[in-house]
């Protein structure tokens, strides 16, 4: 039947069936149940499109901070809602998925604001979009799977307060421990392994793989079949030379105390001063 028609036959304008064909008007509910009696579809058709509707509806919860995100990132953050798989190589930071939110906090106002100055409010709303992003891909019923290599230095740097620092590798240790996560550290000792920055490896049930690239001046999809295998031979590469699970832990928990350590002695000159 044309659009006209089906439109008469539930008692619609023609122009709603049009918007909602056309993907301008989000359906109600309601309207798909009055839709699928109209086509005659089966029940699992029926049910996927309701699922359908409330995946939209949940998945894009991060459009209100469209004009706060840096240029591409909503693309980024659409793709990680779609994803069952990331493959995080950080040389430089802790990945955005595993940090503590004063962690976080103290990367953009110490490290980030100095280079791409932008307003207080996007600050906030990134910081806010950081953490959200945390509990529904991580903390969630059905979370996504982590595989994450840093590069040991992330440990050692300084990008916040000693006490943040203790608290940031603290939250490592305890969600290493989570079966959907696995959190490996390449040693200092080993020789350098890849020059490549940081990136993110996509895997999805049912669309081809993407890989994002992080660098200065803006961010990079990569799609091409080629491209895409080219990254993933680099992470396998890089899970191969990186500690098992339980020696990252270890290494962790050996900057841990000396955080911990450079903390008390923190604490120590504040008393003193006071």
């Amino acid at each position: 039947m044309t659009g006209e028609q089906a439109a008469a036959r539930v008692g619609w304008s023609a122009a709603k069936v049009s918007r909602i064909e056309t993907a301008k008007t989000l359906p109600s509910e309601d309207d798909i149940s009055i839709l699928a009696d109209l086509y005659k579809v089966d029940e699992a058709t029926h049910q996927g499109a309701r699922k359908l509707r409330h995946d939209a509806v949940q998945k894009g919860w991060w459009e209100k901070y469209g004009d706060s995100l840096d240029q591409g990132f909503g693309v980024f953050v659409g793709l990680e809602a779609e994803a069952t798989t990331l493959r995080n190589w950080e040389p430089q930071v802790i990945p955005g998925l595993l940090q503590i939110e004063d962690y976080a906090r103290a990367l953009m106002e110490n490290t980030m604001q100095p280079i791409v100055q932008i307003p207080p409010t996007w600050q906030r709303d990134r910081l806010e979009v950081r953490m959200r992003r945390q509990q529904m891909h991580l903390f969630s019923k059905d979370p996504l799977q982590l595989l994450a290599v840093l590069d040991e230095g992330t440990l050692g740097r300084r990008v916040a307060a000693p006490d943040v620092m203790s608290r940031q590798l603290q939250h490592l240790l305890k969600i290493s421990e989570l079966g959907h996560i696995e959190i490996r550290v390449i040693s200092r000792m080993t020789p350098s392994p890849v020059n490549s920055a940081p990136f993110v490896h996509f895997k999805f049930d049912d669309f081809p793989d993407t890989v994002y690239l992080e660098v200065l001046e803006g961010s990079r999809y990569l799609s091409d079949v080629q491209q895409v295998y080219y990254y993933e031979r680099v992470f396998d590469h890089l899970m191969g030379v990186a500690l098992d699970e339980g020696s990252s832990r270890h290494l962790i928990n050996e900057h841990l105390r000396s955080w911990q350590a450079a903390a008390c002695l923190d604490q120590e000159k504040e008393s003193a001063s006071q």
